[in-house]
């Protein structure tokens, strides 16, 4: 899907509560759809992400991680069941370790583990779990601040085309 200067005008003319819904929709924390639909009009995509990225604070992480699911979990959010769909074929062994490695990460964190799982197979997440077991907490939370906004970053340019093509 290709993000353009249509994209952007698309936005940017949304009315505050249409626009918020679709912000709301990348990333479940209220004040940070607040502060990024503020802060319209967006020149250009790079500038939408900068804001976005910019916007996010420790609270709003903790809000965006109410809107994911486990990774490997079966859920009816479509993004995340596309964003999840190579784990979807992993073999019962890697999703039980899975399952296994998220309830280690929650119990250790306190939360559920967060990733960019675009493109990403369920071996490699696995991978990337355990290593994200051994952080310390402070670590970690930098780490879960990135993954996040990676993720709101590709939820974002695909808002942008969905708009575009009147998919909104």
């Amino acid at each position: 899907m290709s993000v353009d200067s249509f994209s952007m005008d698309s936005f940017n003319a949304l009315p505050e509560d249409a626009a918020r819904g679709q912000l709301l929709a990348c990333c479940a924390a209220p004040r940070w759809a607040e502060a990024v639909a503020a802060g319209r009009p967006y020149r250009s995509v790079e500038a939408l992400h900068a804001a976005a990225e910019a916007a996010l604070t420790d609270a709003d992480v903790a809000d965006g991680l109410a809107g994911h699911p486990r990774i490997g979990e079966r859920t009816a959010d479509l993004r995340s069941q596309r964003e999840q769909r190579k784990v979807a074929g992993a073999s019962a062994e890697v999703l039980a370790a899975l399952a296994d490695g998220n309830l280690a990460y929650e119990r250790r964190f306190g939360h559920v583990y967060l990733v960019c799982a675009s493109g990403r197979g369920a071996d490699e997440l696995l991978g990337v779990l355990r290593d994200r077991l051994g952080n310390d907490p402070d670590t970690e939370r930098a780490v879960v601040r990135g993954e996040l906004v990676a993720i709101n970053r590709l939820r974002l340019d695909r808002m942008l085309g969905e708009l575009a093509l009147g998919r909104v």
